[in-house]
């Protein structure tokens, strides 16, 4: 599913698909912003961040997460002052998927109290499920220290700098992920 980019600076009524297998991808400088457009920053972001964002609300959900956060990012004033705007985007990201992931909670337990019957449960197709439901059960934090260690293979320091933590903390989320998961899926 491609990616939905704003074709101005303020989300306007003029919207523009991006394929994200079509952007470039960590070959673009974002310190040099202000000699290109602002579409030009999200398509040669777009890939990235939508992978990232598939390890934190699942891939159905990461383009219109990583849409919400760039459009956050740009009209705010922090956009224009930040020093590490890689990280910047990875941390918007990220609150945008906690975001996501409550507003989630909250339709599916409205949905829920709505429904006149239980749903039957169904046995999953894919043998996949079982470790995207353990997934799922870990915190947005966890998930992203997992998401940059094992699916962008970075290393705790270079995680821990993308997403604006210490060393420490990504280690103990990680350990505690991998604890997490080791439970779920024994």
């Amino acid at each position: 599913m491609p990616a939905v980019a704003p074709s101005d600076r303020f989300g306007g009524a003029f919207w523009r698909r991006v394929s994200p297998e079509n952007a470039l991808c960590g070959d673009v400088d974002l310190m040099r912003v202000d000699e290109r457009t602002d579409e030009a920053v999200y398509a040669a972001h777009a890939s990235e961040l939508v992978r990232f964002a598939a390890g934190l609300v699942g891939p159905d959900d990461a383009p219109d997460v990583v849409v919400e956060a760039f459009v956050r990012v740009v009209r705010s004033d922090v956009w224009v002052h930040a020093v590490d705007r890689r990280s910047l985007w990875l941390r918007s990201v990220v609150n945008e998927s906690k975001s996501w992931l409550r507003s989630k909670a909250r339709r599916v337990a409205r949905e829920h109290r709505s429904e006149p019957w239980p749903k039957r449960s169904v046995e999953p197709d894919e043998p996949d499920e079982e470790v995207w439901k353990a997934l799922s059960s870990l915190s947005v934090q966890q998930r992203a220290a997992i998401v940059c260690a094992y699916w962008l293979d970075l290393d705790p320091a270079r995680t821990a700098e993308l997403l604006g933590v210490s060393e420490g903390s990504v280690r103990k989320q990680l350990a505690r992920a991998r604890a997490r998961l080791k439970e779920e899926l024994a």
